[in-house]
């Protein structure tokens, strides 16, 4: 038999009751049945843990040993036991949220509007390029809301009994470019002036690659397209090597700067998705807000009002 923290309980119990039949009525077990606990505790460790006397019964030094070492134990146990309790009640009060986004700025003040709401809990966060990829996951069950958009002429699969919410109409894509870029001077720069420039998609991104081609064939330009993630077009577009499409609420990166495109030619819709009304509703102001705050720090897309309704 190893020894067990309801076998410390038992010693304990029997060293502050100082009898066994005292200690039986506090463990609310006969007093046979302790006895005989204690006999295969006292045969597992291999020795006497109390002297038995007509008055009760004392530790041994054996006893006072265990003693010694298992409260400790006993008492780290109990609180483990208590705080994980509290921990669990917390978390059936506050609601752990799984938020999926393709990439955006407004992700982390969503996050973190959400969690100055419910500090106890920590919203769990995936990213995917793949808007369509995220509605999957919020059908199967893997996510409660999802953050994606559409890129202007095509269409999100919406699996089957997805509730949606249309949080922006349209927001136009801005233009990324290297910071040492000729037009990069100019606060909007036309499709025309940049007809020499090789692009840089991700054609994992559902619908920008199309979107993207049809609106330069519509500028009368060849495309000249370039297929990477995200990361290898921010070191292109920074090195001048590539120009690439990006969010309005985007404020660049090392070595990039973003420039609205005249006449707004490429754009895309936002939108909410889960499976309920309700999980729509715990989310949607907060997410208003973050967007509102993200497109505020832009100044050449917060000009652009309004912006969301």
């Amino acid at each position: 038999m190893e020894l067990e923290v309801r076998h410390l309980r038992v010693v304990c119990a029997i060293a502050d009751a100082g009898s066994l039949h005292k200690a039986a009525r506090v463990l609310g077990m006969a007093q046979p049945s302790v006895t005989a606990q204690l006999r295969r505790i006292e045969q597992a460790l291999g020795g006497q843990l109390f002297i038995r006397q007509s008055d009760g019964c004392r530790p041994t030094v054996f006893g006072h040993q265990l003693l010694a070492r298992g409260r400790p134990l006993l008492a780290e146990m109990t609180g483990l036991t208590a705080d994980m309790r509290a921990v669990a009640a917390r978390a059936a009060q506050t609601p752990q949220l799984r938020i999926g986004s393709t990439p955006s700025r407004v992700l982390t003040g969503w996050a973190r509007r959400f969690r100055d709401r419910h500090p106890e809990s920590v919203p769990a966060v995936q990213t995917d390029v793949s808007s369509n990829a995220l509605l999957r996951m919020v059908a199967a069950g893997q996510l409660d809301v999802a953050y994606v958009h559409e890129m202007d002429g095509t269409h999100l699969r919406f699996p089957p009994g997805l509730r949606q919410r249309v949080l922006l109409e349209r927001e136009p894509g801005f233009l990324a470019i290297a910071e040492h870029h000729p037009v990069a001077r100019q606060e909007t720069v036309r499709l025309e002036d940049l007809k020499e420039e090789r692009w840089m998609m991700d054609r994992t991104a559902d619908g920008e690659w199309e979107s993207l081609y049809r609106a330069l064939l519509l500028a009368g330009l060849t495309p000249r397209l370039l297929h990477g993630d995200y990361s290898t077009a921010a070191l292109l577009v920074a090195t001048g090597e590539a120009v690439t499409v990006c969010q309005a609420t985007s404020t660049g990166w090392d070595g990039v700067v973003t420039r609205r495109l005249a006449g707004d030619p490429i754009g895309w819709r936002w939108l909410l998705a889960a499976r309920t009304e309700t999980e729509l509703d715990t989310v949607h102001d907060d997410l208003i807000a973050a967007y509102r705050e993200a497109a505020g720090q832009v100044p050449a897309y917060h000009a652009m009002a309004p912006l969301i309704e």
